[in-house]
């Protein structure tokens, strides 16, 4: 759960820089949402979640 919310957190940081910076036009914005609401709806959900579960793992894992 906390790897989820950290993610949701990124992505919202990221988006809100985008849409100030001009790069990410607000109707862009409501497509990708849209879009995440649909994928989370499909069975492909668990995939993601288990590829973003993987990949925050191995990361973590990482020694600098």
């Amino acid at each position: 759960m906390a790897v989820s919310i950290s993610v949701v957190m990124l992505l919202l940081v990221l988006a809100v820089v985008f849409l100030r910076n001009g790069a990410l036009k607000l109707s862009h914005a409501i497509v990708c949402v849209l879009l995440g609401f649909y994928l989370a709806s499909t069975s492909m959900a668990p995939t993601i979640q288990n590829g973003l579960s993987a990949t925050a793992d191995i990361v973590s894992n990482l020694k600098p």
